[in-house]
């Protein structure tokens, strides 16, 4: 099951230390991992779950592919570049109402190929057979949830663990805490069930990014649910409870996609300190939450912490005014 994926990504991404950053916090030595370079259509990390979901939509018949996300969504840009390497159909059901001037990643999606469809509401519950039903020719449509995230794109994650223990014992280096940006749940989930397959000890500490709920459930039940499905699919002895689902939640006081001095504040850090761009809705407000918590001592001083940059690029240049 863990190599049954389709080749998407350029892997493994690189791990290095943020030497600039790491002087100004004296009491840690920080590292990042970079998904913003998993190489597909300017990156993310939503290309390691998709690898496995166009895999799932290829063995089983599939020729159309349909997921939902917001205008700026990082996961339907990837989606779209991923069907357009496989083959496939391309259908994205974006929230809120047609703009104008397509920016960001929905002008990419829209040149990657995509059929976009615009709810002309935010509402994030969505009936796909209103949209699958329009398919010619008795296409069969595969479905794939908000950001990737269920057990299939979970698996994304679980390999990268992997492929961060490889680059760990290359470098003889161990890390302490791990922090990223958590808003569907896959990531997360895929980390939690890699650390225990891999035997990696590090302590996860996602940034919950928004403040909606994923079909309709809470974000840790959801998280819990996925990872029960892949203990059990990965044939894991392991049992895991509600509260090992833990979420930061300190730092999504503003709604999703909103850019406050936080997330600015951040952006502009690392870009001028490291030469690394973040992204407006969940790299910065992570990385944000992961500086509060330096700042704070939070976090044992002398640990070595990583921060799991997810991608995001494209959507700087939709908060281009934001960001002057």
């Amino acid at each position: 099951m863990i190599n049954n994926k389709y080749k998407l990504a350029f892997l493994p991404t690189p791990l290095h230390k943020l030497n600039n950053l790491s002087k100004a916090y004296t009491d840690y030595n920080i590292f990042i991992k970079r998904d913003d370079q998993t190489g597909l259509a300017s990156g993310g990390n939503k290309t390691r779950k998709l690898e496995y979901l166009i895999k799932q939509a290829i063995d089983e018949g599939y020729e159309a592919v349909f997921t939902v996300g917001a205008q700026q969504s990082n996961h339907c840009r990837q989606t779209a570049a991923s069907c357009t390497v496989a083959g496939l159909e391309c259908h994205l059901i974006v929230r809120g109402k047609e703009p104008k001037t397509y920016q960001g990643n929905l002008l990419l999606s829209h040149l990657l190929g995509a059929k976009i469809h615009f709810t002309g509401n935010d509402k994030k519950d969505i009936d796909f057979e209103a949209y699958t039903n329009q398919l010619a020719d008795n296409k069969k449509p595969f479905i794939i949830p908000y950001g990737g995230s269920n057990i299939t794109g979970a698996l994304g994650y679980v390999e990268a663990v992997r492929e961060l223990k490889d680059q760990l014992i290359e470098k003889d280096l161990n890390i302490d805490t791990i922090f990223f940006a958590s808003s569907s749940g896959g990531t997360q989930a895929g980390l939690i069930l890699g650390l225990e397959l891999y035997n990696l000890n590090a302590k996860l500490m996602p940034i919950k990014i928004d403040k909606d709920e994923t079909q309709n459930l809470d974000m840790e039940a959801e998280v819990l649910e996925i990872v029960t499905q892949g203990t059990k699919l990965l044939n894991m002895d392991r049992e895991y409870t509600i509260d090992e689902m833990t979420l930061n939640k300190n730092y999504n006081q503003a709604a999703y996609g909103v850019l406050t001095d936080k997330e600015k504040t951040a952006i502009n850090k690392l870009a001028k300190v490291e030469g690394i761009l973040l992204d407006p809705v969940y790299t910065g407000r992570a990385f944000y939450g992961m500086l509060d918590c330096l700042n704070e001592k939070k976090i044992k001083p002398g640990s070595n912490v990583l921060f799991w940059h997810t991608g995001g690029l494209p959507a700087l240049f939709e908060h281009a005014e934001g960001l002057k």
